[in-house]
């Protein structure tokens, strides 16, 4: 019984946190679109959702943690990929892999909402192409990532891919799918056009690291 109540109040306190999250980030879309990004403060994001600015610091580390929510779980969801690699599985097959689960975490659209963050996706496009506070943190956020997965591909591979192979590759298949998101968001393509320019990038870095991963497995004359 005991065991029992403990679950119920667990969930009780999961569903809380979650819905105190989604308000925040409604709260802070809606702003972001009103007010534009710069002028919004995290004391207005927290008015806004009914909270104290204290507990939106417990979800989110400032508004920039609000709009790229989605960026770490896409990235966790990377490291997790590659650290339960299959045993046999060839670096190659892992990056495929790897860049199918990419464009899978961009087709979480509900209408035009992501779901992954809850921003909706006309405004994220919006703010990434014209505040330059974003689009720099965009960057940072990309450099970050490529690093983090660079490191976790040649420590899965150490004695068949050195570090800055492992880079090459990475750099390849993430600057590949980056650059093509960004070229058509830029011309207003549709989110259905964007992730099919996105697979069209990363089919092209593909060519590329099957030449590499073919060569790294060749052995040496």
């Amino acid at each position: 019984m005991y065991a029992m109540h403990m679950e119920q109040t667990l969930g009780l306190r999961e569903r809380k946190k979650e819905s105190t999250r989604r308000a925040l980030v409604a709260a802070a879309a809606r702003l972001f679109a009103e007010k534009g990004y710069t002028q919004t403060t995290v004391a207005e994001i927290a008015a806004a959702a009914e909270v104290s600015t204290k507990t939106l610091f417990n979800y989110f580390a400032g508004k920039e943690d609000i709009l790229f929510s989605g960026d770490r779980q896409r990235l966790d969801a990377a490291l997790r990929l590659i650290a339960e690699r299959g045993p046999d599985e060839q670096p190659v097959d892992l990056l495929v892999r790897l860049g199918e689960e990419l464009i899978a975490s961009f087709a979480h659209l509900d209408g035009d909402t992501d779901k992954v963050t809850g921003i909706p996706y006309s405004l994220r496009v919006r703010l990434i192409l014209t505040v330059p506070e974003v689009q720099a943190r965009t960057m940072h956020h990309l450099q970050e990532a490529q690093l983090q997965l660079a490191e976790a591909l040649h420590g899965a591979y150490p004695g068949q891919l050195d570090r800055i192979t492992a880079a090459g590759m990475i750099g390849a298949l993430m600057g590949a799918a980056n650059v093509t998101r960004l070229v058509s968001m830029k011309q207003g393509d549709r989110p259905d056009q964007v992730l099919a320019a996105t697979r069209q990038g990363l089919d092209v870095a593909m060519r590329g690291v099957f030449a590499v991963s073919a060569a790294a497995v060749e052995p040496s004359s």
